[in-house]
């Protein structure tokens, strides 16, 4: 029998007895008589007093980082070769491919500011470093660690967004060293909260309403006040999980499973569904409940002098389309991601995959998943046919000059990608996992949400004949 058809027999059985939303939260007992609890990590202090340690600054950020390493010297090594530090994984083969390639957030391409060569001093405010301005930056030299910004907890450590990844001048910086600790949710948050240039732009899922969490926004954060390394085990710098179109490597992954178990619900015919779909379709029935995430990201539109239509628009990155409460695309995926690579020919004709799902419904692997799906046009070459990445930021950029042939020219020439001199815009999309924004059971999709006349599910784009739940659905 095929995995197809097993897949529609099950949803057939599950359908015609749920009556009930899916269980979520609570003392879960795991089938191995586990408590979810037994594994979450020990909490230790939060803040450390270091006023013994600083009583006065010695000097620069790069000295504040040599004292830090005075005492912590053997962490050096260990967080430089973490992907905070490279923005890059290991040499991998990707899908498709015969030849090993390195691939990360410091080559990638996206569709929201395209890519970090040529923009490092901008795109450094989100690095865990000092002074990354160009592509000479020293990843060797542990002086060049920034420490505070993941081990602040007086919440007043900023970086400034145009220097490069040094803090703002305004930063008092003898309290920030003097209280250094354990990093808590607004560490992580001032970089992944604010991705693609904003609260919330990039993923959805997460955004500042995460750093002092609603009860209905996400269970754990929010009702049990976890912080992220509840989810994310952290040894030796090494934080647990990964953005699956940077970092292919699936021993780096954890799934709700490893602490909830295999069977999380009381229902047996509701623990079926956990071989097909993932926890988070269910208990994330939507994302960015308060805060805007943007959907669209047209670039076409920018460096005109005024607005083209009545989308949102700014000049120096044109025009947006954003949402709040947003329901998610939901899509068979195995936790593997096929991305597009620099210079890789495309198909104008057609909206270009940036990371194309891996798995389908005949991949025993593979699950249903939710997607935030951003959509772009962004330039390309018109007679070699790929992605562009244009020079924004710093002397040359685009938002200096508003000239779009120079800026692409710069970028071609720090990243590696030809330009043939010839350009227009491609439109693109790019599949974003939704992960955070966990609802208990009393706010949890239904069977009937996704089942019936009027459910979610696309069941013939995801293969099926048509609604399990029904005779003709298989």
């Amino acid at each position: 029998m095929s995995v197809r058809v097993i897949k529609s027999i099950r949803f057939f059985l599950i359908a015609a007895v749920c009556a009930v939303a899916l269980v979520a939260t609570g003392q879960i007992i795991r089938a191995q008589d586990a408590s979810p609890w037994d594994f979450v990590p020990e909490r230790t202090e939060a803040a450390m007093d270091h006023s013994m340690v600083f009583s006065e600054l010695p000097g620069d950020v790069h000295a504040i980082t040599e004292m830090c390493l005075g005492c912590h010297g053997d962490v050096a090594d260990s967080f430089m070769a973490t992907s905070h530090w490279t923005w890059i994984s290991d040499e991998v083969v990707l899908p498709g491919g015969t030849d090993p390639v390195p691939y990360g957030k410091i080559n990638a391409i996206n569709n929201f500011c395209v890519s970090v060569p040529s923009n490092w001093g901008r795109c450094a405010e989100c690095h865990a470093g000092y002074g990354w301005k160009d592509a000479s930056f020293d990843f060797s030299d542990p002086n060049n660690i920034d420490c505070l910004v993941c081990h602040d907890t007086t919440g007043t450590y900023i970086k400034d967004p145009k220097h490069a990844g040094y803090p703002a001048e305004d930063v008092d910086l003898l309290p920030v060293v003097q209280n250094v600790g354990k990093p808590n949710r607004l560490s992580c948050g001032r970089c992944h909260f604010n991705g693609g240039g904003g609260n919330g732009v990039k993923h959805g899922d997460m955004d500042m309403t995460l750093a002092d969490c609603p009860d209905t926004t996400d269970v754990h954060m929010g009702v049990h006040d976890f912080v992220c390394q509840d989810c994310h085990w952290t040894e030796n710098h090494e934080i647990r999980g990964r953005l699956p179109w940077l970092n292919s490597d699936k021993s780096k992954s954890f799934s709700c499973a490893d602490c909830h178990g295999l069977a999380p619900h009381p229902i047996e015919k509701l623990n079926d569904h956990c071989d097909s779909v993932a926890c988070q379709t269910c208990h994330i029935p939507t994302y960015a409940p308060e805060n805007p995430t943007t959907m669209n990201w047209d670039w076409s539109t920018a460096g005109l002098e005024a607005a083209p239509d009545e989308r949102v628009w700014d000049k120096k990155k044109g025009s947006f389309i954003k949402a709040t409460n947003v329901v998610p695309e939901y899509y068979w995926w195995n936790g593997g991601m096929d991305p597009y690579l620099p210079g890789q020919e495309l198909d104008p004709s057609m909206p270009v995959n940036l990371n194309p799902l891996l798995g389908d419904i005949t991949d025993p692997e593979a699950k249903i998943w939710p997607f935030k799906v951003h959509r772009g046009k962004q330039p390309y070459d018109t007679q070699l046919n790929h992605i562009l990445v244009p020079k924004l930021f710093g002397p040359d950029g685009f938002w200096s000059t508003w000239d779009w042939n120079s800026s692409l020219e710069l970028g071609a020439a720090a990243s590696g990608v030809a330009y043939s001199g010839e350009f227009d815009y491609v439109e693109t999309e790019m599949y974003w996992p939704v992960n955070h924004m966990v609802r208990d059971r009393s706010h949890s999709l239904s069977c009937m949400d996704c089942h019936g006349q009027d459910g979610l599910m696309p069941w013939e784009a995801l293969g099926y004949s048509g609604d399990p739940m029904t005779e003709g659905g298989r």
